[in-house]
């Protein structure tokens, strides 16, 4: 019988080009899979039940992980009237994106760029309203909605969002150090 660390030597690049292989399919991580089959491995040997054959064992271990990944996730449904998040949504620091706390995050963003979008000057709130629309209009639709020459939407919209821009970052704290700092205030 070999030791477990030749046995660990041995199987590590065969179990992780496996688990690549599968784990697409399986909607898993990679790295979710070898982790499973390692568990799996070192309960075998725990028990004095090493595979005779272990590199088979470890295609047969790998694939049978990644149906059980499938099968779960097949099951698992998300709560009635939860919101799917949107492609494309960026993260927030430390926060998944699909969480309650990422939803939340991204309906305050939201909320702060439709605010600032009102607080804008002339025709920029009416113009980035028009962009904003779920519907995505074309350039030529926002123009015949506003009343104005398509050509003259572009720089209009520049300045728009380079105003909304400026705002923005006015009311985003810059970070540092609050309160008093020791040894410096004396």
């Amino acid at each position: 019988m070999t030791s477990p660390e030749t046995l660990l030597a041995a199987l590590t690049p065969l179990l992780a080009a496996e688990s690549r292989a599968e784990a697409a399919a399986a909607g898993v991580e990679a790295g979710d899979l070898e982790q499973a089959v390692w568990l799996r491995l070192l309960e075998r040997l725990r028990a004095d039940d090493a595979p005779d054959r272990p590199a088979d064992w470890l295609r047969r271990a790998v694939r049978a992980e990644a149906r059980r990944a499938r099968r779960t996730r097949h099951r698992e449904r998300p709560y009635p009237g939860e919101p799917v998040p949107r492609a494309g949504e960026e993260p927030y620091a430390g926060v998944p994106l699909g969480s309650p706390e990422g939803w939340v995050l991204s309906a305050e963003r939201r909320r702060t760029v439709r605010a600032a979008v009102t607080r804008t000057p002339g025709r920029c709130p009416r113009l980035l309203t028009a962009m904003l629309d779920p519907a995505d209009p074309t350039y030529r639709e926002i123009a015949g909605t506003l009343g104005i020459s398509q050509g003259s939407l572009g720089p209009m919209r520049s300045r728009c969002l380079g105003c909304l821009r400026r705002m923005l970052a006015a009311e985003v704290p810059v970070p540092g150090r609050r309160g008093r700092v020791r040894g410096t205030d004396r």
